[in-house]
């Protein structure tokens, strides 16, 4: 089976990316230059770098002198079911941070706070009432300076007539988790969705995502012995996160992965 041009095309500039040829940073030749080195059109050159922008290897970058250049391949890893302990408490921020640093990279995050109404999906899973209102703390994560993952996490409006530090902006020195856990709503169960989507708009803009470039979206319930008390939506910029469960004994998983 002969593959188009464009595939072709994409397909020797990937191996010069794998192979180390072209290096992050490196610029990628000009549509012209790919052009006169293929013999093919403006347009199947367009395509083909169109293909490596959609799998995450390279960007287009701004500017009159812009053009295509090789991305930063950077993995990071988050181990969903070790986020936020239950015995330890652990506060989510931080071990998102201490994860990130583990990892070799440096993490940071900006808050804020805003009150919106609720999508009806998020309404039923807080257990509230449709169109009610609910706190949202935004969190915006960056690796190394550059966006890897957005947070809004919900919290019912009665709930923060109870607990109002939700409403303060900024970052809550104990965790939410542990700040909850002190008012008597500590959460010994969560419930995780996670799917992959297209990003909104806001989203692509937020995360500076290439246009086609998927998000996985993780949905955490977290749960009181007699309620629903938040809801954290999680948009983790596709090319850049993987999430990893542990189920059972994660003793047993770290003595086999220690080796």
């Amino acid at each position: 089976m002969t593959l188009p041009k464009y595939r072709n095309i994409a397909d020797d500039l990937r191996t010069q990316i794998v192979t180390g040829v072209l290096r992050p940073g490196d610029r990628l030749p000009t549509e012209t230059q790919l052009m006169d080195t293929f013999g093919v059109s403006r347009n199947t050159a367009r395509a083909a770098t169109a293909v490596l922008v959609n799998e995450g290897l390279i960007e287009r970058v701004p500017g009159r002198s812009g053009g295509m250049e090789v991305r930063e391949q950077l993995t990071l890893t988050f181990h969903a079911s070790e986020a936020e302990v239950i015995p330890g408490l652990w506060p989510e921020s931080d071990a998102w941070f201490n994860e990130v640093q583990r990892q070799g990279q440096q993490p940071s995050q900006d808050f804020s706070v805003t009150i919106d109404t609720l999508p009806a999906e998020y309404a039923e899973r807080l257990g509230v009432e449709a169109d009610s209102s609910a706190a949202v703390r935004r969190c915006v994560r960056r690796v190394n300076g550059r966006p890897s993952s957005l947070q809004n996490t919900w919290y019912p409006m009665d709930l923060c007539q109870q607990v109002p530090e939700l409403l303060q902006p900024g970052d809550i020195k104990q965790g939410t988790t542990r700040l909850l856990a002190e008012r008597g709503l500590s959460q010994p169960a969560l419930e995780d969705d996670v799917s992959a989507a297209m990003p909104t708009p806001e989203e692509a803009r937020l995360l500076e995502l290439q246009p086609g470039t998927p998000v996985l979206r993780m949905l955490r319930t977290g749960f009181s012995r007699d309620r629903a008390v938040r809801l954290s939506v999680t948009i983790f910029s596709g090319p850049i996160n993987r999430v990893l469960y542990h189920l059972g004994d994660p003793e047993i998983i770290r003595k086999f992965r220690s080796h």
